[in-house]
């Protein structure tokens, strides 16, 4: 059971990490490590961008537009 998890969690792993760019460091660990890099600063690129959409909801309610 737990072989068939961690296979899974390779594999969605190995997905994320493609989806963040190119493969970039010699080794495997490298592109890993580079990985979690780029993942952190997609979260926190995230994280901002919800924060920014809120405060301009909260500051100017729904009517953004004004239509």
């Amino acid at each position: 059971m737990k072989l068939r998890t961690y296979g899974r969690m390779r594999k969605w792993w190995r997905i994320w990490a493609k989806s963040l760019g190119e493969k970039v460091g010699e080794t495997d660990k490298q592109a890993n490590t580079i990985a979690v890099v780029r993942t952190v600063w997609w979260l926190t690129h995230m994280l901002t961008c919800i924060a920014i959409i809120l405060n301009a909801i909260a500051n100017h309610g729904w009517g953004l537009i004004g239509l």
